[in-house]
């Protein structure tokens, strides 16, 4: 349970960074986050989760 804490710390840490460091440039990618087709999104997201796991897998074992 510790080590899903601290991931999630450490996730806010990046993103709070991010919009704290570069306010301008994250509303410029999130409008065109917007133009992006749903199934491109979707699809890129199913894509980094999954590299995520494999990351993870990887680690514990």
């Amino acid at each position: 349970m510790n080590e899903i804490v601290t991931a999630l710390g450490l996730m806010l840490l990046i993103e709070g960074a991010c919009y704290a460091l570069f306010p301008d440039g994250m509303k410029r990618l999130l409008v065109q986050m917007l133009a992006l087709p749903t199934e491109y999104m979707r699809t890129t997201g199913l894509v980094m989760a999954l590299i995520g796991f494999v990351v993870i897998y990887m680690t514990v074992n």
